[in-house]
Formats: structure tokens, sequence, C-alpha cells
């Protein structure tokens, strides 16, 4: 029999359920998610489902792409509270020790996960889940790499049958160089997801209007961009973010861009529900100091704001009294 998994040709001497054929190739089938020519095989029927010559099989994992801060002033995300405003990648780090390492010293509790193809050549290679317990975790699935609604929908799909989570991380990009988001792809993508019961957290542009529609269509959480991803160029439109937060009653949350702690505050200093960074951790050059000190501006950023801040003036005023002065 012979059956593509993954795009390579693989030859078996008898039939197979989903099941049996996991155990051939030494997966753990409570850690991945199978795709059978196109249609996802529910893991209640891994037992069942019969492995046909010609099929084609995708078998994903989560790969990199906190313990919970202290209670305080959290938020709320499709009616869960969350006490960490800082939101991390996985992605990007030498190993998962480091990664865990990282997401441990950012204090967050959401992190987001690429799906991508399990390593059937070596399955016994360690897992993202290894390392971070979803348990303790939430997964944010993302669609990270992918340039169509129909590409981003069919992963968020077989990543809700691998781990069972509909809070999901939708981005479309637009192309290669910027890894801006195409918003008409991004529009058709939502609504889809929505549609099949999905609560969508939305990469977006910093357009005022799109983010309002996206947020009436139904998406838990709007997330405007900073600057592109993994520029490190900070926020590049003030304004428009904070129009943004003026206009959404969900939450708003910096995503892409953010190079280093100041950029974190500055985000949360707008009013900013949260900010959501991969790169600016992962690829400093101690991410476990960064991880730390992006938790310390985030919470710096957000208790600027709810203090406010004193009103800019033209002139200078002093601050010692002048009466009695010798």
């Amino acid at each position: 029999m012979h059956v593509t998994i993954n795009g390579e040709e693989r030859t078996f001497d008898e039939a197979l359920t989903v099941e049996k054929l996991l155990s051939r190739i030494g997966l753990d089938a409570r850690k991945v998610a199978v795709e059978r020519n196109l249609e996802i095989v529910p893991k209640s029927q891994y037992a069942e489902v019969p492995v046909g010559d010609g099929d084609k099989l995708e078998i994903v994992h989560f790969i990199g792409g906190g313990a919970a801060a202290d209670a305080g002033d959290g938020f709320e995300v499709a009616g869960k509270q969350y006490w960490s405003r800082l939101l991390v990648g996985t992605g990007k780090y030498k190993d998962f020790e480091e990664t865990a390492r990282a997401i441990g010293a950012s204090g967050a509790e959401i992190v987001t996960v690429a799906v991508r193809r399990v390593n059937v050549t070596d399955p016994g290679q360690p897992m993202l889940v290894d390392y971070v317990d979803p348990k303790t975790y939430t997964y944010l699935p993302n669609t990270a790499g992918c340039f169509t609604a129909d590409e981003a929908v069919r992963t968020l799909r077989l990543a809700r049958e691998a781990g069972g989570w509909d809070l999901v991380k939708l981005e479309v990009l637009g192309d290669q160089k910027t890894l801006y988001p195409n918003m008409p792809e991004t529009i058709s993508a939502a609504e889809t997801l929505i549609n099949e019961g999905f609560k969508v957290m939305v990469y977006c542009n910093d357009d005022p209007i799109a983010a309002k529609r996206l947020e009436d269509m139904g998406c838990v959480a709007i997330m405007p961009l900073g600057s592109l991803i993994g520029s490190g160029l900070g926020i590049m439109n003030p304004i428009n973010i904070a129009l943004i937060k003026e206009s959404i009653s969900v939450p708003v949350l910096v995503d892409a861009g953010v190079g280093t702690a100041s950029d974190a505050a500055v985000a949360m200093e707008l009013g900013c529900d949260g900010v959501l960074m991969n790169t600016a951790i992962a690829k400093a050059e101690d991410p476990i100091k960064m991880a730390r000190a992006m938790k310390l501006a985030v919470e710096a950023g957000r208790l600027a704001y709810l203090a406010g801040r004193m009103p800019k003036k033209r002139y200078a005023d002093p601050s010692s009294p002048l009466a009695g002065l010798i």
C-alpha cells in the first residue's frame, strides 16, 4: 500500500487504520492532528478510519512560531480572564528549552503557536508541548505563513482538531516582503471561521474603519500592527492605534513591530489592552532578560495609562514654588 504523508511517499505491507499508522511511524496520537485526502479525521475515529492505497495524509503539530502573572489589572478575551497583558510567540528561539525559559520570564499566559507538518522521518524529535504545557498556558494557534483565506481556514481547522482550541489568531498576509495583512482575504477568512464557531483574534492593518468592521463581524480581539512583523521599528502610527482603541469595545492588542521595552510601554500608554511579540524577545542578545524587561514595560505602560500623564506644555513650568524665594 502506497501512502503520501506530509508530501513523502511511504509504503506499508498491510492495511492500517489512522491509529495504527501513527503507531507504526512512532507518533503519539494525542499530540497531532490528521487530515486524510483534505478531510480532517476526528481523534475519536482514529481507530476506525482506514488508510487506503493512494491516500494523502497531512499530520501536523504545534511548533514555536507562562506561568500566570500576579492577579491585578487583567483583561478579558472571549469570556476568559487573563492577568498578563503580554502575549508572546514561541518561534525563533535556539531550542525549546530557551523557549520555555523565556516564556516563564515574560509572565505570559497566552502563547502563539504555528501549525506545521510533523517530521515523519524522525518522529522522536521533541515537540513544543513537551516543554510548554498547554494545560498551563493558553495556546493560541495562528496562521503564520498563510497568504489566502482558504489556507488560513484549513490551518485553523487542523489546529482545532489537534488541540481542541477554538480561540485562534488569524493572519492572512499580502506579500513575502512586508508580511502586511491582506485585508480582503482576512475578512473572508474571519467570516468563515466565525460561522464555524471559532473565536477569532485578528491581525490587521492600523485602519480604524477596517478594525471596526472586524469587530462588527464578531472578532473577539483586534490586533493592529505596530510596524512590520519582525522589523523592530516600534509603533509607527500611534495616532491610528489610539483611534482604533477609542472606537473598539473588544480588546485591542498591538501585534508586530515591537523591538524593545520602550516600544511595549508606548503601546500600553496608548491604552491598548495588551501587546503580542516574538522576535523582540527571541532575537535579543539575552532572550531571558529581554522577556523580563518586556513584562515590566507592559506593566509600567499600563500603570502610566491608568495614572494619566501630565498635559504637554509649550513653555517651562517650575516644579518648586516661587513663594518665599530668597
